[in-house]
């Protein structure tokens, strides 16, 4: 068997195993091949109709939906698979963490997302996801519900977050999460460890 033909095999076994809908890149692969070979297989694999394109540097199996055909995977998979390229973390915007957990009735018109790595701009179809750089400790806990609430604190800012906000935060998390946010004060601001220490001391006295 010619050795491009194998490693098309290989690669394409290898996606098998990938979930439909979960977006990858060619660095993937790179282990069957050279990444020239690599990046033909996946162009053919592509103009086959087997995988599709999500943006540069990033493919999929697109899971079907009998109503409107193949749906795209989520914006924050997308952006958490062109970070993981460079190592980078990536988090859910504050506005969207403070959405989620039911702090504020706005809804973000953008798909942005904060990350360690380069501010850039991805295209998908008609959408842009939007990749803004920012500092660590702003990353603290990214991945887990407690990160979302640090994510949420940092976006309301100085004067939003009270102690009765803490409070709202605290039921939304559940004991275990909220114990896991008290344990990154160190990587807050004053104001923000403050807010946590007034609604503990208020807990207490009730």
């Amino acid at each position: 068997m010619k050795t491009a033909t194998k490693t098309a095999l290989r690669i394409r076994k290898h996606i098998e195993a990938i979930p439909v809908g979960e977006p990858f890149t060619p660095t993937a692969f790179l282990g069957y091949g050279t990444r020239a070979s690599v990046d033909q297989t996946l162009s053919r694999l592509a103009k086959a109709g087997w995988i599709e394109r999500v943006t540069r540097g990033v493919f999929v199996r697109p899971e079907i939906n009998r109503f409107v055909g193949k749906v795209m995977p989520e914006p924050l998979k997308v952006a958490e698979t062109v970070a993981k390229t460079t190592g980078a973390v990536v988090q859910v915007h504050g506005a969207e963490a403070a959405r989620r957990l039911e702090l504020t009735t706005q809804v973000p018109t953008q798909s942005v997302f904060v990350t360690s790595g380069p501010s850039k701009r991805i295209r998908v179809g008609e959408m842009e996801i939007r990749l803004q750089h920012v500092c660590q400790r702003k990353l603290t806990l990214a991945g887990r519900p407690a990160g979302l609430a640090l994510a949420a604190m940092w976006y309301l800012g100085k004067r939003e977050v009270t102690p009765a906000l803490v409070e709202k935060i605290r039921r939304k998390l559940g004991p275990s999460e909220f114990e896991m946010l008290k344990s990154a004060t160190s990587s807050m601001p004053a104001w923000m460890s403050d807010a946590i220490f007034r609604s503990e001391r208020m807990t207490v006295h009730v």
